[in-house]
């Protein structure tokens, strides 16, 4: 971790400086995208892997997740994934609008108790900021196994302008697509069973 890490970890600019996500690798990327919660990195690294013209920056305030993600990219040889090893909000913050073609946030916190809902990564200002750093049609991955999580997520995003749900039967949200792999935690479906959702950012 120490030897890794310093060469992979995101350096964010000084207050209201921007990130320019194209510098944060050797060589130019097809595409950017962005994961918030990487949990013990077996998604993203395993999008990397398959997609090696595409930059991911994963998001992680966890040590032992970083720990995990950085043992997956030094036995894969993984050379396009870069890490911000704390809460994703000041990276987000910083990055430039239509800067990102694709973001997952995949079974974040639920936090169940009405008192922490506010704690909830899908909320209208959150939403607002995933809009202007998303790209014309860019997907935004979610899932989650908690009930009352899916139905605070669907309520916020289906509301906001920005977003449309391209759902057509049961079967889009009930069923993984089979370029999302399933992990660990998702295997255990700890709450319920699994919902998958892909929006898309709406053509400015």
């Amino acid at each position: 971790m120490d030897r890794l890490l310093p060469k992979l970890a995101v350096p964010l600019p000084s207050a209201g400086g921007e990130l320019d996500p194209t510098a944060l690798f050797p060589r130019a990327m097809n595409a950017y995208w962005l994961e918030i919660g990487f949990g013990a990195g077996e998604h993203i690294a395993w999008q990397a892997a398959r997609h090696p013209e595409i930059g991911i920056i994963g998001c992680e305030p966890f040590v032992n997740g970083v720990a995990s993600l950085l043992h997956l990219i030094g036995n894969g040889g993984l050379e396009n994934i870069r890490i911000h090893p704390d809460d994703a909000g000041p990276l987000i913050d910083a990055l430039p609008d239509g800067s990102i073609d694709r973001c997952f946030l995949l079974f974040p916190d639920p936090w169940p108790k009405t008192r922490h809902h506010r704690r909830r990564f899908v909320r209208p200002e959150s939403l607002d900021i995933l809009a202007r750093i998303l790209t014309d049609n860019a997907e935004l991955r979610l899932a989650s196994d908690d009930p009352g999580l899916v139905d605070w997520m669907l309520f916020h995003l289906r509301r906001h302008q920005a977003f449309l749900w391209d759902a057509g039967c049961a079967a889009d949200w009930r069923n993984r697509p089979a370029d999302w792999p399933e992990t660990r935690y998702e295997a255990k479906a700890l709450h319920g069973r699994p919902v998958y959702m892909t929006f898309h950012r709406v053509p400015r």
